[in-house]
């Protein structure tokens, strides 16, 4: 079932899983662009009075947030599940590695052409409405595939389909957070989630295949039908019926110009484009995760080692997310966003002096504390993002962080067929580092 952010290999998608809510729409004024509501969303706050310090207790007090969180994490456990064991059964079928990865990417690709053409439809329709209907057809999608003697073609676009219907229900309840998460609840919320999402994906991946082999393959793509009929149960139960924010066919009168006119908001207001071009750098810092385990190898570890190099970013990028949104004022981490995108891609330029095991371990966790910045990125994203285009444009920009992630983890692959898995990750921390002072740089000129 699909990932914070939806989510293609590697850590979860940190940018746009959901966050203020203002009169219209949820977020954290702080900011000095002016968003779609003539609130600031990139500078110091216009109040002279210190915002409201959120704690967790209060984020956890909110019983839909539960109901969200709780649903999302089984979405993402059996997301994992179902990728494991459906990756599994064409392999034993085929013997075909090739056969196989394409599989895996089956599971990945379609989260881009669904958070561009279908996220919208969350904000035409109501969105814990999408939530259920997403939920109940991939509960169905999931169940064919356990039926014995399935083509391997039927199989693939089957996966296909599962994770492109996962895109709506993601964008329809990455929108509907800021209207549960008031002020600064919704930042503290969202770092919950995507600590959560980060171990609920580790967790899914590791146990993923101890399942399958205690369960077998159909029996897993059972119980993974079972953890999208019980995510859309939660929600029938614990989630209000919000009206939709978007008339069907009010302003746009197709598919084809709902999505022009969604990338025309993303990519024209510099409120929108810098936190979404932020958030794409993580497919620079995700690279080591492509690249685990010939990294692993070349430092001389084995299995043991390629999975303390994928947790390392996730732990790290755990530590951050709470101690960011708990501790730093909601003004100075819209300061620190551009300063901490910049370091969370360079540390990795250390990794041209080959550093041993341990050292690559710290380097990548530090490179995850970084990734922090994410939160403040999304916070300003939803300050300017209008409310009747919210989905759509959480699924763009979602979209695009899935193609960023997929062809950098690509070509990262495709380079250390001839160069160091550590000299590939320099050169990606490199280049991320340069784009990120770009960013930085629009960022400043655009204040």
């Amino acid at each position: 079932m699909g990932s914070a952010c939806s989510v293609p290999p590697g850590r979860p998608a940190r940018l746009l899983t959901p966050i203020q809510h203002q009169p219209a729409h949820g977020g954290i004024a702080i900011g000095t662009e002016t968003s779609a509501q003539g609130k600031s969303t990139l500078g110091p706050a216009p109040s002279a009075t210190a915002p409201h310090r959120a704690t967790f207790g209060e984020v956890f007090a909110i019983g839909e947030f539960r109901a969200l969180w709780l649903a999302q994490v089984l979405s993402v456990a059996g997301d994992q599940l179902a990728r494991v064991a459906l990756t599994l059964l064409v392999y034993d079928r085929t013997h075909s590695a090739l056969l196989a990865a394409v599989t895996f990417a089956a599971s990945v690709v379609p989260s881009f052409i669904g958070g561009i053409t279908l996220s919208g439809l969350a904000d035409r329709l109501p969105r814990r409405r999408v939530m259920i209907a997403c939920d109940l057809l991939r509960v169905v999608l999931v169940a064919v595939m356990a039926v014995s003697g399935i083509p391997i073609a039927v199989l693939v676009v089957l996966l296909f389909l599962v994770t492109m219907v996962g895109a709506p229900f993601l964008s329809a309840r990455a929108a509907l957070y800021p209207d549960i998460l008031t002020g600064d609840r919704y930042v503290l919320g969202t770092a919950v989630t995507l600590t959560t999402m980060q171990f609920a994906q580790v967790f899914g991946f590791a146990a993923g295949g101890a399942v399958v082999g205690f369960f077998g393959v159909r029996v897993s793509l059972l119980i993974d039908a079972a953890t999208f009929a019980l995510s859309a149960l939660i929600t029938v139960i614990w989630v209000r019926s919000w009206p939709a924010v978007q008339a069907v066919g009010a302003r746009e009168s197709g598919t084809g110009s709902g999505v022009l006119a969604g990338l025309r908001l993303v990519f024209t207001s510099p409120a929108l484009r810098i936190p979404m071009l932020l958030g794409w750098l993580a497919a620079f810092y995700n690279v080591p995760e492509g690249v685990s385990a010939p990294l692993a190898a070349t430092l001389g570890g084995g299995a043991v080692a390629v999975g303390f190099i994928l947790a390392a970013p996730a732990l790290g990028a755990s530590v951050g997310a709470i101690a960011f949104s708990r501790f730093v004022a909601p003004a100075t981490r819209v300061r620190w966003m551009g300063p901490l995108a910049v370091l969370a891609c360079g540390v990795l330029v250390l990794f041209v002096f080959r550093p041993p095991l341990p050292m690559a371990l710290v380097l990548l966790g530090v490179s995850g504390i970084f990734d922090c910045y994410q939160l403040a990125a999304n916070a300003s994203f939803v300050a300017a993002t209008p409310a009747r285009q919210r989905s759509q444009a959480f699924g763009i920009a979602q979209g695009g962080m899935s193609l960023g992630q997929g062809v950098a983890m690509v070509v990262a692959g495709a380079a250390t067929e001839r160069l160091s898995p550590s000299y590939v990750i320099a050169a990606s921390g490199a280049v991320g580092a340069v784009a990120a002072i770009a960013v930085a740089v629009s960022r400043l000129r655009a204040r």
